[in-house]
């Protein structure tokens, strides 16, 4: 196994497990052994697993998962390495999602520059093509809402959604696997954009509200079962 592949085939490896063993995770040996690396392979990966709080050592007890980890670095790795969140972490994420970017969109109608403009409507034309040869937006989409955060020229605002965003990668492929969600999604998006144009705070926040209640549907209603006050 190549060294880059090592952490996410361990990290998926020892939450299956740890899953199926109240917390407890396999051994160092074991893991060796199971991916046929050296124990100073497993120990680096679970080095890494463990100051991004996913594993704690106890001492004369093992390795132990914590499988309700919510923290924003494990998270993202979580997101990147294909493993998949758990239902709350998603249903918070879509919701930290929808606070940030209904900001976002009120201050983008004020700051945005031709430049941000031009951009916007780059993504669009795109999207307009990949809908037209039946493919689907999801990268788009998540670059479409990533401009507009540039477009608030807060640079620190674009670093923090730029790595939140991260989250919802896999999930956007599950969004957009329906047709006419990318035509809907699209046709909001054009509206907002036609908002940002025209300087509009107060219309680009209410289509922001308007289209992101419909992402939120989606997850709630998926996630019903385990969404806060069920």
């Amino acid at each position: 196994m190549q060294g880059q592949e090592i952490l996410p085939a361990i990290a998926a490896h020892l939450l299956d497990s740890a899953r199926a063993n109240g917390g407890k995770a396999p051994s160092e040996r074991h893991l060796a052994e199971h991916f046929s690396v050296s124990r100073g392979q497993v120990r680096e990966a679970l080095a890494i697993l463990e100051s991004m709080q996913v594993i704690e050592r106890r001492a004369k007890s093992g390795i132990y998962v914590n499988t309700d980890n919510s923290g924003f670095e494990a998270m993202a790795f979580f997101a990147r390495a294909g493993i998949p969140l758990e239902s709350r972490q998603i249903y918070e994420a879509v919701e930290v999602r929808k606070i940030h970017e209904i900001k976002a969109a009120e201050l983008a109608a004020v700051r945005a520059t031709e430049e941000d403009f031009e951009r916007l409507q780059d993504v669009l034309e795109r999207s307009e093509q990949r809908i037209a040869a039946g493919e689907g937006i999801d990268a788009l989409d998540q670059e479409f809402h990533l401009q507009i955060v540039r477009a608030t020229q807060n640079t620190l605002f674009l670093s923090i959604c730029t790595s939140f965003y991260e989250l919802g990668r896999q999930r956007l492929k599950v969004y957009f696997r329906d047709p006419d969600r990318n035509r809907k999604s699209h046709e909001e998006h054009k509206q907002i954009y036609d908002a940002l144009v025209k300087r509009d705070s107060a219309l680009t926040s209410a289509l922001m509200v308007s289209h992101l209640r419909g992402v939120m549907s989606y997850w709630t209603e998926l996630l019903e079962p385990q969404a806060p006050g069920s």
